[in-house]
Formats: structure tokens, sequence, C-alpha cells
């Protein structure tokens, strides 16, 4: 996925460590990302689990 940045522009949430990550770190199966904003990898993890509620929440209609 191109999101228009380069580098170590890119912003990760770490799933093994719980923490935002700007740049190389972890392999990729341990990171969501890549993100354009610390903002938005800080919030990544709520997102993707508000997402997961509202998807079970339309498979029990």
């Amino acid at each position: 996925m191109d999101l228009g940045v380069e580098g170590n522009d890119q912003w990760w949430f770490n799933l093994r460590t719980q923490t935002v990550e700007q740049g190389p770190g972890d392999a990729n199966a341990e990171r969501m990302g890549p993100y354009s904003s610390k903002f938005d990898a800080e919030t990544a993890l709520a997102r993707a689990q508000a997402r997961g509620e509202q998807w079970d929440a339309d498979d029990d209609r």
C-alpha cells in the first residue's frame, strides 16, 4: 500500500511491544502500518478493534 510517504517518515504500531515506531523496526508481521502520522499509528489498534466489533454486530443481525 503506497501512502505517499518514504522511509523513516512512516509510522507503525508494534503489536509485540504495544508501542509506536517510526521507520525501520520489527518485522512487518508484528506491526500494523505504515501510517503517515504518529496519531494514526497510535490509534490503529483501537480503530481495528472498533471495526471488528462493528462487523460482529452486523453479523448478529
